[in-house]
């Protein structure tokens, strides 16, 4: 079973090189990398070039924005099964990919499975910041702010080609409106595995200020509304807001 593993890149010579070697590491060899970069500017580039041995497809080219180069990913994968480690993310250990294709193995009607992230000082992976402990989905749980952490989600192929890829008109949540529309609206075979799989920087996109929290909540509650899910303003920040509390006091926990 071969599993593809997409990262987008975007001038960060100075974290990519630990997500290659997080691959590289892996037990589990039947791996497809895919690269897709937005036409960096600084070295990056030149590194990808230096290592291609390890990355199976590699494409540098302007985009639209995240979702875009992932999207361009998905529809170059060839793998079985579809996974996300972003430039600045590594695997927690090296057996990650290895209980992924076991779980899919094991279970042909599995469509999904996703796990727990720890965010980390962005200059020292070693030092966790907060704890994203996930859990087993429960119907209307996205109506209360939860959602899998994505860089955890790994999903078959075939899922992609029946229900579509990342809407391009939410900017900053678009990972978030995809998992709802999966596992809330189509109701995908999924298994949540209680362990951190992926260890992430801080300062990604959707967390890196109080403005793009913001804007990515109002683009969830819009996703909600698209898919005629329940909805609840103050409930739903009320949730985001103690489901994030916890995750500081989560640090210790592996």
């Amino acid at each position: 079973m071969k599993v593809s593993i997409i990262t987008v890149t975007f001038n960060c010579i100075s974290v990519i090189n630990d997500c290659l070697e997080s691959i590289k590491a892996q037990e589990y060899k039947d791996i497809e990398h895919i690269v897709v970069d937005g036409a960096s500017t600084d070295k990056t580039l030149s590194l990808l070039n230096a290592k291609r041995d390890q990355i199976q497809v590699l494409i540098s080219e302007k985009d639209k924005g995240i979702y875009d180069a992932m999207n361009k990913g998905i529809n170059l994968a060839k793998g079985d099964i579809i996974g996300f480690l972003n430039s600045d993310d590594i695997y927690a250990s090296n057996n990650v990919l290895s209980k992924v294709a076991s779980l899919f193995n094991n279970n042909p009607m599995l469509d999904a499975c996703y796990a727990d992230l720890v965010y980390t000082n962005k200059f020292d992976t070693s030092k966790n910041i907060r704890y994203w402990k996930s859990n087993k989905f429960i119907p209307g749980s996205f109506s209360k702010g939860w959602c899998p952490p994505h860089p955890t989600f790994f999903v078959r192929r075939a899922v992609y080609e029946r229900l579509g890829i990342f809407n391009l008109n939410y900017s900053i949540s678009a990972d978030v409106e995809l998992m709802m529309r999966f596992i809330e609206v189509n109701k995908i075979n999924i298994c949540y595995v209680p362990e951190v799989w992926v260890k992430m920087r801080m300062g990604g996109l959707s967390n890196s200020n109080f403005k793009n929290i913001f804007k990515q909540n109002l683009e969830v509650l819009n996703a909600l509304n698209k898919h005629d899910r329940p909805k609840n303003f103050f409930m739903f920040f009320i949730y985001k807001f103690f489901s994030r509390l916890k995750q500081f006091f989560k640090t210790s926990e592996k």
